[in-house]
């Protein structure tokens, strides 16, 4: 046995893909002082069961960059494949669906080609026409072996220094008192190192509690199976791997035969409250019957595959995350503790990608892609039970490949938070949509049941959705008259301590030391002037503080300031209190005659103005009231204590009744919001966006010294931005399918892509944003890519609706 050294510089735990790929990346960077500690062999976990197809076509342009990267690194290492692969659309949505995702791969720059049935056989002459539609043709994928190319970085990561030792398994992690990783502890012995990565798959949410962290996944079972070949029907060894989602199966040629593999509807999780440590590269009993459904889908689109045997049924645990996304990155309050683990089904396709990035930001302190949605620390107190978790990790593996609509809401798992005015919106006829656990109203049905929405879309397709006209009102309410909506799924941090303000001017693009009482909307940012989250920022007092972001962000955030915290900041407590207050957002021109009905409180314009929160009574509660809009319309934001929520929501629909008030749901606020030019994070704001480009120079206080970005912001204005988040009017009046990625042209070329999209009903257009070459300002027309068709758009100005005063942008969106 290879004993151990005494002292490294990171060390990495994990001998699958993504370890042996981390461990290579941080020696290429200069740190070949790596150890990589595997339990048992290399490739003992997922990666031993692995098929081994590597495609690129992702809608994800993290994930499309990872995957390509990947090839690269393959192609380099001497162990890919190129074969090309077929995407197969077996029905017309899924045609429909394919020529949307081709639209959105082209827009992130991934050219792919969507064939027609005749020229799909042309490229694989085993397959049926049967039920064939189409496919996507993506020339550059391929396939590897995956002991091949897992040994194969190992043995890279050697050369440059690396100490590979397997059968070691890691027992501890020890913290210094300051909370930092400073050694890793083994069956064999300890290892001192200030840099640790969890890269062990479906052990990663043990080993990382070794070290106090919390970080989500599950393992769910998947199956492959070898079929051997049948006489006058052998696969050719070149031919090219292929995905059937309708029949959810993908495989590739393997000695004649073909390895096949799929996703099933009811899948399996198992070991959700931790994975035996014995186990290792051993596959499970397999469940045949769970696997017929995908032969007989596979005989459909092969049909000599009915005469296959069988030569092995594998069945073997993959981690999934609750998003289907996966874990990269910093852990928030264990120092030198990062992960690269719930890969969810992206091992081969994302290990070269991941293990680069992951280099970068142990190495250099950032890296050149957004890792946003793969934040380990992404989740919250609400995912730490296991069965909950579980259920939507097996629904993400549900729909890998079964066909998900872009309204379609989450299923399994409900209801888990409700705010405690539930029971009042489902008097009202809610639907209620789900998002970070919460049920939430998307729209309401007067007069019908309440009920909770699912895959709705599947009902209509890709059409104009039944509740489109419901929507209308709701929106008209809020623009014309008043409306009302429960916001209190937003998530709310709070910030207390005389560190607070030193943190947060640190952050925060705008200036937040304003008196007690001011509400400032600001973008958070990292040190190149990209937007790390969007939210509100109130003063209560002189040292405490409320950020309000969307309710799908919170826990991103929480963990995101406490990396942001410096020890000069002096002592600060942050914490998560969205289950504290409930909110209740009213709006609309005639929002603040309902509140003057209800308070004694000067309510006036020059008594409570804009960008100001204080104290208030309505009725006989006292409630916190903030103004400020995400509709673009005069209101207030409530912030109430649960216990007496459901009263001040009944006095304020009874005071609003007079002025034809009506309750809202979420999907009525994406279209208020567009009108208005109001941007969403994670669609319209991310990491590789600035507030420069994207129109929100004026949060921006140059003059208040310094703060994360400012250098590179300065810079940028000074050399001018080279392009701009524009406004479209895409279409005509009549409804457009867009649902956001859409590629955007002009003059034949890809300029961009749809950003955020709805249905302006009081300017009755189609709206959606794009970032444009600078040049593309107001006048100028583009085309939107819809189905394979090119639609026309006008750019328009920011706001199509005008906007009066400054805004905040942190409500949750829905359709995206």
């Amino acid at each position: 046995m290879t004993q151990l050294p005494s002292r490294a510089r990171a060390i990495v735990i994990g001998g699958g893909i993504t370890g042996t790929s981390v461990a290579y990346h941080l020696a290429q960077a200069g740190w070949r002082d790596t150890v990589l500690l595997e339990k048992a062999d290399l490739t003992s976990g997922s990666t031993c069961h692995a098929a081994g197809l590597v495609t690129q076509f992702n809608p994800s342009p993290t994930m499309m960059r990872f995957r390509r990267y990947s090839i690269e690194l393959y192609r380099k290492l001497g162990i890919f494949e190129t074969v090309g692969s077929l995407r197969f659309a077996s029905s017309r949505e899924q045609l429909m669906e394919q020529q949307r995702g081709a639209s959105r791969a082209r827009a992130i720059g991934l050219d792919v080609e969507v064939v027609s049935a005749e020229q799909a056989v042309d490229l694989m002459p085993a397959i049926s026409t049967d039920s064939l539609f189409g496919a996507v043709w993506v020339p550059g994928d391929g396939a590897i072996d995956p002991h091949t190319a897992t040994f194969a970085l190992a043995r890279a990561a050697r050369e440059l220094g690396v100490k590979v030792l397997t059968g070691t398994r890691v027992t501890g992690i020890e913290l210094s008192s300051a909370g930092a990783v400073q050694a890793v502890r083994t069956e064999t012995g300890r290892i001192e190192a200030e840099v640790v990565v969890i890269a062990c798959g479906i052990w990663a949410p043990q080993v990382a509690a070794m070290a106090g962290a919390f970080v989500v996944s599950t393992p769910v079972d998947h199956q492959h199976a070898a079929l051997q070949a049948v006489g006058g029907a052998e696969l050719p060894h070149d031919m090219p791997c292929f995905r059937d989602p309708d029949n959810l199966i993908y495989g590739k040629a393997e000695a004649g035969g073909v390895v096949l593999g799929g996703y099933e509807l009811d899948p399996n999780a198992r070991w959700i409250d931790g994975v035996p440590w014995e186990h290792a590269g051993t596959s499970l009993p397999p469940d045949q019957p769970r696997f017929e459904p995908l032969l007989a889908g596979a005989a459909r689109r092969f049909p000599f595959i009915g005469e296959a045997g069988i030569l092995k049924l594998v069945c073997h645990p993959d981690a999934m995350t609750p998003d289907a996304n996966p874990l990269v990155g910093a852990v928030p309050g264990v120092p030198g503790l990062f992960m690269a683990a719930g890969l969810s089904l992206n091992g081969f396709g994302g290990a070269g990608g991941i293990g680069e990035s992951l280099a970068q930001l142990i190495t250099a302190g950032e890296t050149e892609l957004d890792l946003y949605a793969y934040r380990p620390w992404r989740f919250g107190p609400v995912h730490r039970d296991h069965r909950y978790v579980a259920e939507l990790a097996r629904e993400a593996y549900r729909y890998y490949y079964f066909l998900r609509y872009p309204y379609d809401a989450d299923e399994w798992g409900r209801p888990r938070r409700t705010s405690a005015l539930h029971h009042r919106m489902q008097d009202l006829g809610a639907v209620f949509g789900a998002k970070h656990g919460w049920e939430r109203p998307e729209h309401f049905e007067p007069g019908r049941p309440w009920r909770r929405a699912g895959a709705d879309q599947r009902r209509f397709g890709w059409a104009r959705p039944p509740w489109f006209e419901l929507q209308a009102e709701e929106h008209l309410a809020f623009r014309e008259r008043v409306g009302i909506i429960d916001m209190t799924s937003f998530g709310k941090i709070e910030l207390d301590g005389p560190g607070a303000l030193s943190l947060l001017e640190r952050v925060a693009g705008n200036l937040i030391d304003r008196p007690v009482g001011s509400v400032v909307y600001t973008q958070l940012l990292d040190r190149r002037g990209g937007v790390a989250a969007d939210v509100t920022v109130t003063r209560l007092g002189p040292n405490r503080f409320r950020l309000v972001t969307g309710a799908g962000y919170v826990n991103s955030d929480l963990g995101w300031l406490r990396l942001e915290q410096r020890d000069d900041d002096g002592p600060l407590a942050i914490r998560e209190t969205t289950e504290e207050l409930c909110v209740i957002g009213m709006w609309g021109p005639r929002a603040r005659d309902v509140l003057e009905g209800l308070t004694d409180d000067d309510v006036s314009e020059e008594a409570f103005p804009f960008m100001q929160g204080r104290d208030i009574r309505i009725g006989d509660f006292q409630v916190f009231a903030q103004r400020v809009t995400y509709v673009g319309e005069l209101g207030w934001e409530f912030y109430v204590e649960p216990s007496i929520a459901v009263q001040v929501w009944d006095r304020l629909m009874a005071g609003g009744r007079p002025f034809g008030i009506r309750p809202g749901g979420y999907r009525a606020l994406d279209s208020l919001r567009m009108e208005k030019g109001y941007r969403y994070y994670g669609t319209d704001l991310t990491l590789l966006d600035n507030p420069l480009e994207a129109g929100l120079g004026f949060c921006v206080r140059f003059d208040k010294g310094d703060f994360n970005g400012r250098a590179a912001l300065m810079a940028a204005k000074a050399a001018g931005v080279t392009r701009r988040l524009r406004t479209l009017l895409v279409g005509e009046r009549d409804y457009v399918t867009i649902y956001g990625g859409e590629a955007v042209y002009a003059d034949g070329s890809v300029v961009g892509r749809l950003r955020s999209c709805a249905y302006g009903f009081t300017v009755r257009r189609n709206i959606g944003y794009s970032y444009l070459p600078v040049g593309l300002g107001p006048g100028a027309r583009v085309e939107v890519e819809v189905f394979g068709r090119r639609v026309v758009a006008e750019v328009s100005r920011d706001a199509v609706l005008k906007r009066e005063q400054p805004v905040r942008h942190d409500a949750a969106h829905v359709a995206g």
